[in-house]
């Protein structure tokens, strides 16, 4: 494969062509040339790509691709062909499948499977046997085989010695801890976030309190530990602040917030709108500007798509009884991009890109000659709406479908794969 990008601006803080407009050259999944006077051969294919911004590719750091065991609400391929369209260059995929990524074999099927597939799928291996929260999973032979990082998903570990057992595991290997701050014993019985409008609408809140105890309690068991926590899905503005604060005092506390928390609140549900059920549940309006404002002020590291797909059935019925969770990756730039259009391409190479790498070990992707080619490229300026038959996720349940975005994934190059 030989590719030349013309016109096309390079947003990559660690490289020495940042900022510049120019030209591009991707031979055989490396970046063989970048300068103004590359001269194309015949097989090679051009794309002019003025307006255009050449990003390092991206990783999502928490994605459900439901295989094995719920193919059919997503695939690793199906999930891969999302991811792509999306942008990103690496997934990681969470262990809360049919069984549960929990020990070696399992790490080694979503490794193997997904080799031939046109991004990188991670997994996480489990922390606890089956995600139950109740015993070690086999850690060490998970890593060795693959598991990049280690969570128990969906399920946040309530039990306070299997985290600190987890948190002490993974030092040995320079590992990291993911959590959804979520204290289910308060939080279970509720449809949306607790407040006036689920009293209004007279449905069973989840206090923002249960996100706060549990984070409040994780931080403890971080310092005790001195291991590395992420914490991902943060939604309130209190959240934040103990963030803040943790991050001061030099703890190895990292976090991600999700597209849907940038870009939606409570009043949003008004319309009993199930595709809006996700957990941790939409906030408050002042929760979402308190979000945006940690973005901006660099307390949040990076974003997490929480991409969550369901079937028909999960979705489309009475509210209390549909799943939570969003299908997203394939909106989750663009849907950023339009809530925060103050971002500007270096930001959103740190936040999509970067940090992601940087927080879980895995070689950071560069914009220069002789790297493996890892990109992705966007059309900050276009607007574009998303609509459900054109997603490639088998999961349709996207709040974001018939809204007008900004923001354009024009496609990602990754090693010998290209959607340009």
């Amino acid at each position: 494969m030989a590719l030349l990008l013309q016109q096309v601006t390079i947003a990559d803080p660690r490289s020495a062509y940042n900022g510049q407009t120019t030209q591009v050259l991707i031979i055989n999944g490396s970046i063989a040339a970048i300068g103004d006077d590359i001269q194309p051969s015949a097989d090679t294919r051009v794309v002019d790509a003025q307006g255009q911004v050449l990003l390092p590719g991206f990783t999502d750091v928490f994605s459900h691709f439901c295989d094995p065991g719920l193919e059919y609400k997503e695939t690793l391929e199906t999930g891969a062909a999302a991811a792509a369209e999306g942008g990103y260059c690496r997934v990681l995929v969470v262990p809360n499948t049919q069984p549960a990524v929990h020990n070696k074999p399992q790490v080694e099927y979503i490794v193997q499977k997904s080799k031939n597939l046109p991004v990188s799928i991670l997994p996480y291996g489990a922390i606890s046997k089956n995600c139950e929260g109740k015993d070690l999973a086999e850690m060490y032979d998970m890593r060795q085989s693959g598991a990049v990082a280690f969570s128990d998903g969906i399920n946040p570990i309530q039990n306070s010695q299997v985290l600190t057992k987890a948190l002490l595991y993974v030092k040995a290997f320079d590992g990291v801890v993911t959590q959804v701050p979520d204290e289910i014993a308060l939080s279970k019985s509720g449809q949306m976030h607790e407040g006036v409008v689920s009293t209004q609408m007279g449905l069973p809140g989840k206090p923002a309190l249960a996100e706060t105890l549990l984070l409040n309690r994780d931080i403890e068991l971080l310092r005790y530990t001195g291991s590395k926590l992420h914490v991902t899905g943060v939604s309130t503005a209190a959240s934040l602040d103990l963030i803040r604060r943790a991050k001061a005092e030099g703890l190895q506390l990292t976090c991600s917030v999700t597209p849907y928390h940038l870009s939606f609140c409570d009043e949003d549900l008004q319309e009993y709108d199930s595709n809006l059920k996700v957990n941790p549940p939409l906030r408050t309006r002042q929760d979402v500007d308190a979000v945006r404002e940690a973005i901006m002020d660099g307390t949040v590291d990076c974003i997490a798509s929480h991409h969550l797909p369901h079937e028909y059935d999960s979705k489309v019925c009475e509210f209390e009884y549909a799943k939570y969770g969003m299908s997203g990756l394939e909106t989750c730039y663009a849907a950023v991009q339009t809530a925060l259009p103050a971002l500007n391409a270096a930001q959103i190479a740190e936040l999509f890109a970067l940090a992601p790498a940087r927080i879980f070990g895995l070689p950071l992707p560069v914009i220069e000659p002789g790297a493996a080619a890892m990109l992705t490229v966007v059309a900050p300026q276009q607007s574009w709406t998303p609509e459900k038959a054109a997603l490639h996720s088998l999961g349709k349940n996207n709040a974001f479908i018939g809204r007008t975005l900004q923001g354009h994934i024009k496609g990602i190059i990754h090693h010998q794969y290209s959607s340009i």
